[in-house]
């Protein structure tokens, strides 16, 4: 049996505007989903019919992570694909080598964590230990970002780079085919920050295509928004560097506005924008792919971890407490 884990992740800077070589800062999250994989001499057992289950020739998956309500249903045939696409990517046969999966971990299967790319990362971990593939991260990491192609039609790469790598990193998209840039950044000390969980289940995909249909409609528009964000990202990596955390919440307040702009947020999550801020958030902002999922808020204090959280709870959304830059 093959074991495998992929880290989930938040975006602080720049998610959408990434697409376009604009960089982007991310942050691997302490929560993981976790992939089994058992090869099946004789008969391939039959999916149990719950929620996520799923076969394809030569392989069943079972899939045990929490999540979002309706969450797993909705993405059904992008999963499916994406198994498929992990398997053709790594080099394994099902149909030779008939495979059960099975999925868990503590990661909430919800837009704006990267949840897609942590199965592809964790999947693609469990074959290569199971087959002794011998794929360092860079392969895995190659490998996760085919297998997240099918939730996210054009990925950025920077769902599947912080699954695969953990961190805080900074992350720029090559527009011609060549390798992205990544870097590994470090900070004096970790960092809280609230996720707020819409409990809307997003379509990544369609928010991607939505923005491009929008800024070919509405170049000068799109450019104005678009060379703001990329100001943005050089401030925000200077501010990460001298741990200035009250202008890191100003620039993440700054850049919730832009993703506004460009129409990939949603009334829930402005509303947990809000709530953060007037509980005493340094900064707050839409997380991931948009129009529901997840938010997240930089709570540097405890107390106003625990102040945000309980704010968010309250209003009848779900929180997540968690740190940045391990």
């Amino acid at each position: 049996m093959g074991k495998g884990s992929g880290y989930g992740k938040v975006i602080l800077f720049n998610e959408h505007f990434v697409v376009y070589g604009i960089p982007s800062v991310a942050s691997a999250i302490n929560s993981t989903t976790v992939a089994t994989v058992e090869r099946v001499k004789g008969q391939l057992p039959a999916p149990s019919g719950k929620e996520g289950s799923m076969a394809g020739d030569g392989w069943v998956m079972e899939d045990e992570r929490p999540a979002n309500p309706g969450y797993k249903a909705e993405k059904f045939p992008q999963q499916k694909k994406s198994i498929e696409l992990v398997f053709q990517a790594a080099g394994v046969d099902p149909r030779k080598n008939p495979l059960k999966i099975l999925l868990g971990g503590d990661l909430i299967a919800v837009g704006g964590v990267g949840a897609s790319a942590a199965v592809c990362v964790s999947v693609a971990r469990a074959l290569n230990e199971e087959f002794k593939l011998d794929f360092d991260d860079k392969k895995i990491n190659e490998i996760a970002f085919i297998g997240d192609s099918a939730y996210a039609g054009t990925p950025s790469g920077i769902d599947n780079t912080a699954s695969t790598y953990g961190g805080l990193l900074w992350f720029v998209k090559n527009l011609q085919g060549g390798p992205n840039t990544m870097e590994q950044l470090k900070i004096k000390e970790p960092l809280r920050i609230v996720m707020g969980n819409t409990l809307l289940t997003t379509n990544t995909e369609a928010a991607v295509a939505g923005v491009r249909k929008r800024k070919a409609g509405q170049p000068e528009k799109y450019e104005a928004i678009f060379a703001k964000a990329r100001e943005l990202a050089g401030k925000a990596r200077a501010a990460l560097d001298r741990y200035d955390v009250a202008e890191v919440g100003r620039l993440m307040d700054e850049n919730h506005y832009l993703l506004q702009q460009i129409e990939v947020s949603h009334p829930m999550l402005d509303e947990l924008v809000g709530i953060a801020r007037k509980n005493g958030a340094a900064g707050a902002k839409m997380a991931g792919g948009g129009l529901g999922g997840y938010m997240v808020a930089l709570t540097p204090e405890k107390a106003t971890q625990e102040k945000v959280a309980a704010a968010m709870e309250k209003a009848g959304f779900k929180a997540l407490k968690t740190t940045i830059g391990v």
